[in-house]
């Protein structure tokens, strides 16, 4: 055998197997690579818009969804200057509360005015599961003139500041009679009672 020629076929076939390896690395690289960082970017983008459609899911609660109360704080008072509103997510899905009630009492010519230094979050609302309550304190009257007042109401405000989510809520009245003025003023939402009251029990 020519020994010439035969090395001269090994070169040829070792070039080969390395043409065809490289082409076989390359060619799988540009089929599997990209292909596996795009699925991943795809992945993470349906992830984020889940996430966000999934916060964007939680509406702002409604008159059709809660109920209502309020009591006279302490309860044994003998006056009712001190009140304690409560709503309940009485609904099946969560709820948010934005900001503090408007609060109308009697034939009032404004609503309650707000206590700016009670918002536990800053502009965080409160999200309300099935079942659970959210509170706000009002402080019915001050030192000066008064008016009586035999109906409360309050009205929920909605996401953007300024918009309504409800339409005026009957508040059941805890007395007959509420004797109210202009120095009356009210919370922001709050899931802890407590909090809510400590910034009108002094007044």
């Amino acid at each position: 055998m020519n020994v010439k020629s035969l090395t001269g076929r090994r070169v040829a076939v070792a070039a080969g197997l390395v043409l065809a390896l490289g082409c076989g690395v390359s060619a799988q690289a540009s089929v599997t690579g990209p292909g596996t960082v795009s699925g991943k970017a795809k992945d993470a983008v349906k992830h984020r818009s889940a996430g966000t459609a999934a916060k964007a899911t939680v509406a702002a609660c409604s008159q059709d969804v809660l109920g209502v109360s309020a009591v006279k704080e302490p309860a044994d008072s003998h006056d009712a200057r001190h009140l304690l509103l409560s709503v309940q997510n009485a609904g099946d899905k969560k709820c948010k509360l934005y900001r503090y009630p408007l609060v109308r009492l009697g034939a009032g010519r404004t609503t309650a005015p707000v206590i700016k230094e009670s918002d536990p979050n800053p502009g965080v609302p409160v999200t309300l599961a099935p079942g659970e309550e959210a509170y706000a304190a009002l402080l019915v009257n001050g030192p000066m003139d008064e008016y009586e007042a035999k109906s409360i109401t309050l009205s929920l405000q909605g996401r953007t500041p300024g918009s309504l989510a409800s339409k005026p809520i009957d508040v059941p009245m805890p007395v007959d009679t509420l004797y109210a003025n202009d120095f009356q003023r009210v919370t922001y939402w709050t899931t802890a009672p407590g909090y809510a009251l400590d910034f009108i029990m002094s007044k």
